[in-house]
């Protein structure tokens, strides 16, 4: 399990003051069963809002609390971010979750998910109801740029999906164990995923609330979309019990149309609960 790095943390301050030079997304057309769920927009504020939280998260990573725990700092910036003049209605709700989360309306809503969790005589094995491993998507979707060449409806960019489960269950392949979350990050409208040894793709993780954190790569999935796309990236983390604050950053890589064709994204963030 590697550590991010300060050149880490400073790569991805870059990506984030990036979003400003990216161009608005179109939502490409993407197969799906009906009912059609409506389709994900990217605001582009609340995109240049939240991505600047990236770095904090990577920083807290590195840098604990004096309790060996989460960083006070990292509260604090962002109770800054929401607080800048003008953002629009969805990210201060999405900042509103992210401090509820750090404070404790998230603790509480831990304590409440472990209960419900817990296993009783006579239950059965497989949890059900209330008490089912669920899927924890990311607060916003996000971009990668240019993974689209001559897509004139996209500007080039494709729309970035990601989500956290929490083990134990089966998503993704081959599936988090107890105390374990997995990611997946989707690149749509691309080709199938391909690893590559030059631009990887990474989520970095902090548990709030013992003070582990890691970093782990993404990597092509052959049990997920491995043929025919999109690109799909998937991995494991030991993250132990607790609230997550994960961000995910870096390049995919896929082969879109016969063409090998890396890009960076957009770095997103997401909370969850293991």
């Amino acid at each position: 399990m590697n550590r991010p790095s300060s050149s880490t943390v400073r790569r991805v301050a870059v990506a984030a003051m990036s979003v400003a030079a990216a161009t608005s997304l179109a939502m490409p057309a993407v197969a799906q069963a009906a009912p059609k769920a409506p389709a994900p927009k990217v605001d582009q504020r609340t995109l240049d809002s939240m991505s600047a939280f990236a770095p904090a998260i990577i920083g807290a990573v590195t840098t604990k609390g004096p309790d060996g725990k989460i960083n006070p700092q990292l509260i604090s910036q962002a109770k800054a971010l929401a607080a800048t003049p003008g953002l629009p209605p969805r990210a201060k709700d999405i900042w509103q979750d992210v401090i509820d989360f750090l404070g404790e309306p998230g603790r509480a809503a831990l304590i409440r998910q472990h209960k419900a969790a817990e296993h009783k005589p006579g239950d059965p094995e497989i949890p059900q109801g209330p008490g089912a491993p669920k899927i924890q998507e990311f607060l916003y979707p996000t971009i990668g740029i240019g993974c689209m060449p001559n897509a004139s409806l996209t500007s080039g960019n494709s729309l970035g999906r990601a989500l956290m489960t929490a083990g134990p269950q089966q998503a993704p392949a081959p599936g988090p164990k107890k105390g374990q979350a997995g990611y997946v990050y989707t690149s749509l409208g691309t080709g199938p995923a391909i690893n590559s040894s030059a631009r990887k793709l990474w989520v970095t993780w902090l548990n709030i609330d013992t003070g582990r954190s890691g970093q782990v790569q993404l990597k092509r999935n052959p049990k997920i979309n491995a043929t025919d796309g999109p690109g799909t990236f998937t991995g494991i983390a030991p993250t132990g019990k607790g609230r997550i604050v994960s961000t995910i950053y870096g390049d995919v890589t896929t082969k879109t149309k016969g063409k090998v064709i890396s890009c960076g994204i957009v770095p997103t963030i997401g909370i969850g609960i293991v």
